[in-house]
């Protein structure tokens, strides 16, 4: 009992510090609740002072990967938005229809949805909520769309990172990676006639949706068709070709308003016309980052293969651990600290430097930015990557910590706790992803998530009445 007790002492400590009146922000939230942990480690239960540090340096590097690919996001949002790109997509968007549920559907939906796949990390809120700001939105109504709207890319965003990064620790092989992407999408897209639904009554009245039920049904089946089909195949791209062929249909239908009603006041103001070469100069950041990721992660076209390829380039021994470097300039350490601890970070593979900052140094030239724009674009990326790194390292330690100690380790306990308590259940593993999803997005709940279900040995998936539960899990 009294491990259970000290198991779950830093998650309370971190539910209590981040929802009390004058919460405290992530950046300190997480790294005193990982502080705790690793005191516990030490003193209750015995770990090796020499494991704990070296999880510590394997936690803080494994931060680089988010960190980097948030960095690459935040700096073509910027790029974007200093640009002037950012209003010329608006007033193109404006241009298609001046009915406000179609021009939410487009932005906040499908656009959005586009982005979440391609770069993840805030950044359809990021872009999409000031586009719908520029339409004459209110800023809060449309900030609460554009984060319950994303609720349904999320698990791919970013090429897939809170999967493959999420579950890394777990070991899963590509095939258990495709199956819980397979069954992540079926629920998504389930849900995905909901959320949309109840995100546009934040912006306007039920009454509206209900006059404009049948387009925004069809916008939504235009994202989710493909979305939930490229999961059957890839775990990398659904949300981001979903994204952009349901925002291609969305703009179809709503150029030719099926689905939406008759407004008479809709025409009267004619927008001023946007010359595509205009529009395509203005989205070629994104249409490039698109291209790119694509380009990238089909294995057959045989650039996966060279920007993977582990194949030794060089190694070295600092003493601590042990430095390779392969061709593809895939950095590891290994045998940190004496143990086997080990960490990698692949440079060319990782949505970072390709295709973020490729496509930022491409863009840059496309549009003839001055030094000084460009030197501001760095400059605002730099200040607001400074808190989630902290914050990302802090959760990152804390996971590590928590699952030190193999069946004895604070996460094991608590999910043998919660499994004999609530046997074979379906919400409970839910519920507690959805609140450390709260704590740090989509990556770090996956591990929290999957040792609260069915006590059997090997990997297991629980079914759940007509839908599949996601609840894997390692045991033994």
């Amino acid at each position: 009992m009294l491990n259970l007790v000290i198991s779950v002492v830093p998650i309370l400590l971190l539910i209590w510090m981040m929802t009390k009146r004058n919460a405290l922000p992530s950046h300190y939230a997480l790294p005193i609740s990982a502080l705790l942990v690793g005191i516990f480690q030490i003193f209750y239960f015995g770990v090796d002072s020499q494991l704990l540090i070296a999880n510590i340096v394997s936690g803080s590097l494994s931060a680089i990967t988010p960190i980097s690919i948030i960095a690459g996001a935040i700096l073509l949002n910027r790029l974007i938005a200093l640009s002037g790109a950012e209003a010329v997509i608006r007033q193109w968007l404006e241009g298609i229809s001046r009915n406000k549920v179609a021009q939410l559907m487009i932005i906040g939906w499908a656009f959005a949805f586009m982005i979440e796949g391609a770069s993840g990390f805030g950044t359809p809120a990021a872009i999409a909520a000031p586009i719908l700001v520029g339409l004459g939105f209110n800023p809060l109504r449309v900030a609460m769309l554009a984060l319950v709207m994303n609720s349904v890319p999320v698990s791919f965003g970013a090429v897939g990172t809170p999967t493959w990064f999420g579950f890394s620790g777990l070991g899963l092989s590509d095939a258990d990676l495709l199956e819980v992407g397979q069954l992540s999408a079926l629920m998504h897209s389930v849900a995905a006639f909901i959320i949309p639904v109840v995100a546009l009554s934040f912006v306007v009245s039920w009454s509206t949706i209900r006059r404009n039920f049948l387009f925004i049904q069809l916008s939504v089946l235009s994202c989710t068709i493909p979305y939930f089909l490229f999961a059957q195949w890839n775990y990398e791209f659904p949300s981001l070709i979903g994204g952009a062929i349901g925002m291609s249909l969305s703009i179809v239908i709503a150029r030719f308003k099926i689905g939406l009603e008759k407004e008479s006041g809709t025409e009267l103001e004619p927008v001023e016309k946007v010359p595509m070469a205009k529009v395509i100069k203005a989205l070629s950041p994104t249409l490039m980052l698109i291209g790119i990721l694509i380009v990238t992660r089909i294995q057959q076209l045989g650039i996966k293969g060279l920007l993977t390829d582990s194949t030794p380039l060089f190694s070295l021994n600092l003493g601590f651990a042990d430095l390779s470097v392969s061709q593809a300039l895939i950095i590891k350490l290994s045998n940190i600290l004496q143990t086997d601890t080990a960490w990698a970070y692949k440079t060319l593979y990782v949505p970072a430097l390709i295709p973020f900052f490729l496509v930022v140094m491409i863009s840059v030239w496309i549009f003839k930015m001055p030094k000084e724009q460009v030197k501001q674009v760095f400059t605002e990326t730099g200040s607001r990557i400074k808190m989630p790194f902290i914050a990302l390292i802090g959760a990152l330690i804390m996971v590590k910590f928590m699952m030190m100690g193999g069946e004895g380790s604070p996460i094991m306990t608590t999910g043998r706790a919660f499994s004999d308590l609530m046997g074979t259940n379906c919400f409970l593993p839910w519920s507690l992803g959805s609140l450390f999803l709260w704590f740090s997005h989509g990556f770090k709940p996956n591990i929290w998530w999957y040792s609260t279900d069915d006590r059997s040995n090997g990997w297991t998936v629980t079914k759940c009445g007509v839908s599949s539960a996601i609840g894997w899990r390692l045991y033994g």
